[in-house]
């Protein structure tokens, strides 16, 4: 396994940043999500039940304003419907928030331990152990994170009255945010900082080196979208073909079984690739933390300095 390790702590450029992350992909792709499915089983559950909730309500309500099939079943279930979408709203929040915070730590900690053992050579326990270790400041990080974004639309409303440059301006904000947080959130776990020095560490790293971490969560967030896309496109082919049938047949799809399941399945697996994504930009901006805390502090090219002068004598 440590034949194949591949070594996080270097200063690389912009290219080899993102070379390190897909070469990282490849190798790691399938034991990671091994550890997401194992750890996130009980949240992907509450997901299905909140597209099963969502899906039903809009579902019922288009059917009662004679949506697809033309003809009106009625008002009479209207209210049980918006029940339907509020409780499935309230459930999903709920979830985003846990998984959020879950998410985060476990493609951390995936990364930390693979720093660690330099390589596979990890259980997945150990992942768990840490993340578990870290769920009283993981919990901490995000109530914090509720003011910063607050901050940040505001700054965003500011700039949206700004022609053409604001545009700009909010996505430079966007993706400097992201750097600014994941890289924190990378530093609490990796050097076991305490919230607000993690969120200092992150504040450093980030703003000496402001354009290459914009760039990075530009353009791997952007890849890390495409490769998402190219594994929704069948799904998506074969909800389109379904709506295309259901409008064509007049299907009464109020009433349809069928049509609950495969809308539910549809947009619960919409909502799992959403959630893995967010671990893929995570690792990607733990990446970036080692490039960036390598760059600051020159620990890794010190201590291998040192070996060859031990080797030496």
């Amino acid at each position: 396994m440590k034949d194949n390790y591949i070594e996080l702590r270097v200063n690389h450029d912009f290219g080899d940043i993102l070379t390190t992350y897909f070469d990282f992909l490849k190798q790691n792709i399938k034991k990671f999500t091994n550890v997401f499915i194992s750890y996130n089983g009980i949240f992907l559950i509450g997901l299905l039940i909140t597209s099963y909730l969502l899906v039903s309500g809009f579902i019922g309500l288009i059917a009662a304003e004679g949506g697809f099939s033309g003809s009106s079943i009625g008002q009479s279930n209207e209210d049980t419907y918006w029940i339907y979408i509020v409780s499935g709203g309230i459930l999903f929040f709920v979830i985003l928030i846990l998984v959020a915070g879950l998410n985060f730590s476990l493609s951390s900690s995936y990364l930390v331990q693979y720093e660690k053992s330099k390589g596979l050579n990890f259980d997945k326990k150990e992942v768990w152990n840490l993340t578990k270790s870290k769920l009283g400041s993981t919990l901490v990080f995000i109530l914090l994170l509720f003011p910063i974004y607050g901050v940040f639309f505001v700054i965003v409303l500011i700039t949206a009255f700004i022609p053409l440059v604001g545009l700009f301006a909010q996505y430079i904000l966007q993706f400097s945010l992201a750097a600014w947080i994941g890289v924190s959130f990378f530093s609490m776990l990796e050097q076991d900082k305490g919230v607000m020095d993690a969120f200092g560490e992150g504040w450093k790293l980030v703003n000496k080196n402001f354009w290459k971490s914009v760039g990075v969560n530009f353009i791997l967030g952007l890849l890390n979208g495409l490769l998402l896309f190219i594994v929704l496109i069948i799904p998506v082919i074969i909800l389109g073909v379904y709506t295309f049938h259901v409008v064509e047949n007049n299907v009464d799809v109020g009433s349809s079984i069928v049509s609950t399941i495969i809308y539910t399945l549809g947009l619960c697996l919409l909502l799992i690739l959403s959630i893995y994504g967010q671990c893929l930009s995570q690792i990607v901006n733990g990446i970036l933390f080692y490039t960036l805390h390598e760059k600051t502090y020159n620990l890794n090219t010190r201590s291998k300095i040192e070996q060859i002068g031990q080797s030496n004598q």
